[in-house]
C-alpha cells in the first residue's frame, strides 16, 4: 500500500555506491522537505543495467511508493536507471547528472523519459558520457538540461548541484 508522503529514490553511478558523495548531499537536501523519504539504493551487487533496473523497480514496490508521489535522481549508471524507470512508469519527478544516456553499450539508452519535470545536468568535459548525445536527447524529448563547465563526476559543481535539485524538488512538491 503506498504511503502518502513523497519519495526520492537515488541511484549512484557503475563504480560509485550509496555512500557517495553526490547522493548522500542529494538525500541530506531531499530530506529537508517536509514528508519526504529519501533512500539511496545500493547497486553495488551488480554492474548489469537490467539487474539496477529491477533493483530501482524493487525498491519502489518495497516502499509502496506511489509513481505520482516519486522523485527518481541518478548520477551516470544511476541516471539511466532512472530515466529507463521512468519511461515505464511515469513519475513526479527525474533529476539526471551526467546520465548514460544514448550510449551504444546500455539496453534502451534513449527510453523516452516520462516524468512530469524532468532535469539534466551534465558536464561539457564529460569523458565518459559524451555530452552531445546527451544533449541532442534532450533536444528531441523538449527536456531541460543545463551544461556545467566540469567532467563526468560533477566533483567541481556540487554545490551547484544541491541548489538545482533543491529547487527541483520545491517544483515537483509545488505541483504535485
Amino acid at each position: 500500500m503506498a504511503t502518502s508522503g513523497i519519495h526520492v529514490f537515488l541511484s549512484h553511478g557503475l563504480e560509485s555506491g550509496p555512500g557517495g558523495t553526490k547522493v548522500q548531499a542529494l538525500k541530506a537536501e531531499a530530506e529537508t522537505f517536509p514528508g519526504v523519504t529519501a533512500i539511496a539504493l545500493d547497486h553495488r551487487s551488480t554492474k548489469v543495467p537490467a539487474e539496477r533496473l529491477q533493483q530501482m523497480k524493487e525498491a519502489m514496490a518495497d516502499a509502496g511508493a506511489a509513481p505520482e508521489r516519486t522523485i527518481l535522481a541518478g548520477s551516470s549508471m544511476g541516471g539511466w536507471v532512472c530515466a529507463r524507470t521512468s519511461a515505464q512508469t511515469p513519475v513526479l519527478g527525474c533529476f539526471l547528472l551526467a546520465p548514460a544516456l544514448a550510449m551504444s553499450a546500455y539496453p534502451q539508452s534513449s527510453p523516452q523519459i516520462q516524468a512530469r519535470h524532468t532535469q539534466i545536468i551534465h558536464g561539457w568535459d564529460d569523458d565518459v558520457v559524451a555530452p552531445m548525445p546527451v544533449i541532442e536527447l534532450a533536444r528531441e524529448q523538449r527536456l531541460p538540461i543545463l551544461m556545467l563547465p566540469d567532467g563526468h563526476r560533477l566533483e567541481n559543481s556540487l554545490e551547484r548541484l544541491v541548489g538545482e535539485f533543491r529547487d527541483f524538488m520545491a517544483t515537483c512538491l509545488a505541483t504535485h
